[in-house]
C-alpha cells in the first residue's frame, strides 16, 4: 500500500491511497472537510465525509503527473516505470503547478 498526503495550498486536504488490491481511495481530511467545505480539490471530486474509490488513478490526479520528453526524464531519473502512476504521483508531485500537491507517506511518518 501507497499513500500520499494530498495538499491544497498549505492546508492538508486528504490522503490518496493505492490499496494492496490495486484500487484507489482518497479521503479528505475531517479537518478539511469541516473549515474548507467549498475548496474542493477538483470539481470532480467536491468536500465530503465519504472516501472516493477507483479502480483507476483518478483523473484529476493523472492530470498532474508529467507528461512527454518530461515524463521520459521523470521516469529514468528515478527508475520508475511509466505504467507505475503512483509511483510518478509520490515522485513528480511533491511541487506542482497550481493549487495541489502530493507529498508521499513514508513507514517513518507512520510511526
Amino acid at each position: 500500500m501507497r499513500q500520499g498526503k494530498v495538499f491544497y495550498k498549505t492546508h492538508l486536504a486528504g490522503i490518496i491511497t493505492e490499496t494492496n488490491d490495486g484500487d484507489y481511495v482518497f479521503q479528505y481530511e475531517d479537518d478539511y472537510v469541516t473549515n474548507h467545505p467549498h475548496k474542493f480539490i477538483s470539481f470532480t471530486m467536491p468536500v465530503q465525509h465519504e472516501a472516493y474509490t477507483e479502480k483507476r488513478l483518478f483523473p484529476f490526479f493523472e492530470g498532474l503527473i508529467p507528461e512527454g520528453w518530461l515524463l521520459d526524464i521523470a521516469s529514468e531519473n528515478w527508475k520508475i516505470n511509466k505504467n507505475d502512476r503512483m509511483g510518478l504521483l509520490l515522485a513528480c508531485c511533491q511541487n506542482c503547478i497550481g493549487a495541489v500537491s502530493v507529498e508521499p507517506i513514508t513507514e517513518e511518518d507512520e510511526k
